[in-house]
C-alpha cells in the first residue's frame, strides 16, 4: 500500500482540488475535518475515497490523528473564508499551523508542504502570517519541505464575487487596472502541490507560482470583450482610496483583503519558470479561463475570439 498523504484545508476549494488530483494519481489521501464542515462538502470527500479524520487546528492534541502514519501533509488551510467561531488569522494561519508542524514533526512526517502566497507590499496579518510559518517550517528539522507560494487564484480574483462579472459583462478594477499579475489556477496549484511529491527539485524549496503571461486586469477584460462581442461596463476603486480603506482597517482580515486589493491595483509580476523546472506543470493561460467562463454561460464549448 502506498504511504498516505494527509491533506489540511480539504474541505477548501484548494484542498478539496489536491485531494482530487492525489486520488486520481491512486495515492491514499486522509483529510483533516472538523465537527462543523459542511456535510456536502464532507460527502464529497468520502465519495472520492478520502479517509476523514476529525480535529481542529485550534486544538493541537487533535492533530495527531491527522498526522499519524502519513509521509507528507499538505496544508491550504486558512481561516480567511471561515466564519465559525473562534476562527482568525491568530489562531488559524499562525497557531494552528505551527500546532499542525509540531504534529507532523512529532509523528515522523517525511514532507511538509505548505501553501503560502507570493511576497507582497505593506506589512498585513495574513501575509505576516505566512512569513511566520515559513520560517518555522524551514527552521523546524522536518526531513523536506516545500513551501508554495502562488501569485493570485484566477477563478476567485477574476471570477463574480470580486467584480469580474461576465454574465453581465461588468468588472470593477481594483486602481486604474493597468497592474499586472500572473494570475493562475486553483487546479493548477493543486498539480503543483502534488507534482512536489515525488520530485527532487522540490525539496526544501521555495517556489512563486504564477501564469507565464503576466497581465492586467483591463487586458482580461479585453478578452472577454474580444470572444463575447459585448463592451464591459468598468468602474474602479482609486489605488488612494484602497489605501485610505487599508490604514483605517482595524480588522485583521479586513486589513488583508484591503491589502490583497491594493497590490493588484500596483501589480505584482513573478518569474514562474523555477517553479516550471522543478515541477512539470504548465499552467492554464488566462484566455483559456476566460474561454470557459464564457462557453458555460453559453452553455457550449468554447468559440474562437470575435476580432
Amino acid at each position: 500500500m502506498r504511504a498516505v498523504t494527509s491533506v489540511v484545508g480539504a474541505t477548501g476549494l484548494l484542498g478539496g482540488a489536491i485531494c482530487e488530483h492525489l486520488v486520481a494519481a491512486g495515492r491514499p489521501v486522509r483529510a483533516l475535518v472538523r465537527p462543523t464542515s459542511e456535510p456536502e462538502r464532507l460527502t464529497r470527500l468520502t465519495r472520492l475515497g478520502v479517509e476523514p479524520r476529525q480535529g481542529d487546528l485550534k486544538e493541537p492534541a487533535s492533530l495527531a490523528a491527522v498526522c499519524e502514519g502519513a509521509r507528507a501533509v499538505i496544508s491550504t488551510a486558512t481561516c480567511m473564508l471561515s466564519r465559525q467561531p473562534g476562527d482568525s488569522i491568530q489562531a488559524v494561519d499562525v497557531d494552528g499551523q505551527l500546532a499542525l508542524l509540531e504534529a507532523a514533526r512529532r509523528a515522523g512526517v517525511e514532507h511538509f508542504i505548505f501553501i503560502s502566497f507570493i511576497p507582497l507590499q505593506e506589512r498585513f496579518p495574513l501575509q505576516e502570517a505566512k512569513r511566520t510559518v515559513e520560517q518555522a517550517l524551514r527552521r523546524s528539522g522536518m526531513p523536506h519541505y516545500t513551501i508554495l507560494r502562488p501569485s493570485y487564484f484566477t477563478e476567485v480574483w477574476l471570477g463574480p464575487a470580486l467584480g469580474f462579472d461576465a454574465a453581465n459583462a461588468r468588472a470593477r478594477l481594483f486602481g486604474t487596472g493597468h497592474g499586472r499579475m500572473n494570475w493562475i489556477s486553483l487546479d493548477d496549484v493543486a498539480r503543483f502541490a502534488v507534482g512536489a511529491l515525488e520530485r527532487p527539485q522540490a525539496r526544501d524549496a521555495i517556489l512563486d507560482l504564477g501564469g507565464e503571461e503576466a497581465l492586467s486586469q483591463c487586458e482580461v477584460v479585453r478578452l472577454f470583450q474580444q470572444w463575447d462581442g459585448r463592451e464591459w461596463a468598468l468602474d474602479s476603486i482609486p489605488e488612494q482610496v484602497l489605501h485610505a480603506e487599508f490604514e483605517e482597517a482595524t480588522d485583521a482580515r479586513h486589513r488583508s483583503v484591503t491589502a490583497l486589493m491594493l497590490n493588484i491595483a500596483r501589480g505584482r509580476e513573478v518569474d514562474p519558470r523555477p517553479a516550471m523546472e522543478a515541477i512539470p506543470v504548465r499552467p492554464t493561460p488566462v484566455s483559456d479561463y476566460v474561454r470557459g467562463v464564457l462557453a458555460r454561460l453559453r452553455g457550449s464549448a468554447p468559440e474562437a475570439p470575435m476580432l
